[in-house]
């Protein structure tokens, strides 16, 4: 397989893996070797995103970034519908193909719900938990449905997103509070995945999917509680605009019991982009706390 646009060799200098996954192909990063550190991505973003992370950390774990299919470098299925469930049943098979065990998950925006789907049928398979900016439950705040009206909707959305590249245009600068990390480079990174109006149906399906995922989401929070021993790291940028508001992070502390938390007053929704050394430090400070806790164990 070859790239199907260019990135910036100094901020992007990984070697690309590939794996088939029905008539498509899921393109994914692994680097590194040591604890397993599997990291989903949301919309409109994919494994460029955690590229900070993975160059800091590749010396002492492994990580795995995948971009879902129909995002990155990734090629959807000829079916492939693009909602949240596909993607969390493609990451399930990811996993079992690479036979990933005892990892470390660390979610963002839609890789919140993507990941949880996977994690609370799978519990016994993860060591550890890093929450940043996301939710796993039925949208109730009322920014959320309206950006999800105003995003998803039909016909207005569709041509914001399809005939305007509108998510990776603008919403990602716009969810970045650090302005002078919003580059050429990085705009480019983000909006060459989606040269045509077709390959851009993907960044609207997903806000649209606040709304219509929502038994799906449901399911999920039902399961919830069986991750409440998991030992959690949440990360939060508090300049988020984008419906994360403080009281989604309570919802999270709630959940997830085992958890200490961050919050970050100098960063919005894209917190990898804001403060990938902040990442960084939860996914060391997850990795600490599960060590110590295999040696009062054993």
């Amino acid at each position: 397989m070859q790239r199907p646009f260019d990135v910036d060799a100094s901020e992007y200098p990984f070697k690309d893996h590939w794996m088939s996954y029905r008539d498509g192909m899921i393109h994914y990063v692994d680097e590194g070797q040591g604890p397993v550190i599997l990291l989903l991505h949301g919309n409109p973003t994919w494994s460029y995103l955690y590229r900070n992370v993975i160059k800091e950390l590749s010396g002492e774990c492994r990580l795995i970034a995948l971009d879902y299919p129909g995002l990155g470098m990734s090629r959807a299925p000829s079916d492939y519908g693009y909602t949240p469930k596909e993607h969390s049943e493609a990451v399930t098979e990811f996993i079992r193909r690479l036979d990933l065990k005892d990892f470390v998950l660390v979610v963002q925006d839609w890789g919140g719900p993507i990941g949880l789907g996977y994690a609370v049928r799978h519990r016994e398979n993860l060591r550890g938990v890093v929450v940043m900016n996301t939710w796993a439950w039925p949208a109730t705040l009322p920014a959320m449905k309206l950006f999800s009206f105003a995003m998803g909707g039909w016909p207005f959305g569709y041509w914001l997103q399809t005939r305007r590249n509108f998510f990776a245009k603008k919403i990602v600068p716009h969810g970045i509070y650090h302005s002078e990390k919003i580059t050429d480079i990085l705009r480019k990174a983000y909006t060459d995945p989606f040269p045509t109006p077709k390959s851009r149906k993907p960044t609207w399906v997903f806000p649209r999917q606040i709304r219509k995922a929502r038994p799906w989401l449901a399911e999920i929070e039902a399961k919830l509680p069986v991750l409440s021993n998991l030992p959690a790291q949440i990360l939060w940028g508090m300049k988020d605009s984008a419906g994360f508001p403080p009281e989604e992070m309570a919802k999270w502390q709630g959940y997830l019991k085992l958890n200490e938390t961050e919050s970050l007053d100098d960063a919005s929704h894209y917190v990898q982009e804001d403060r990938p050394d902040r990442v960084v430090a939860s996914i060391r400070r997850v990795l600490e706390r599960t060590s110590r806790q295999s040696r009062k164990l054993g």
